[in-house]
């Protein structure tokens, strides 16, 4: 599976090392991606998704549900 939030739609940046003499290599950042299961008292189930952690912040602040549903507004979650 490919290393994209679910939530979010976050997925790895290209960019470049650089050295002491400035010579420049292609480098990938990865997204800070965690796997969490969260409970979801309106459908009576467990669900597991791959996020990265700027999304469980947003999840502590306005909740699960409320989360889930701007996701499937913008299309990132299709489950």
């Amino acid at each position: 599976m490919s290393r994209v939030c679910e939530l979010t739609g976050k997925k790895a940046m290209v960019g470049n090392n650089v050295s002491h003499a400035m010579n420049k290599t292609k480098r990938k950042f990865d997204a800070n991606l965690i796997k969490k299961r969260f409970y979801i008292p309106e459908e009576d189930k467990w669900i597991t998704l791959k996020i990265s952690t700027a999304a469980l912040k947003n999840i502590n602040k306005k909740g699960i549900t409320a989360v889930l549903k701007e996701a499937r507004a913008k299309g990132f979650l299709t489950k």
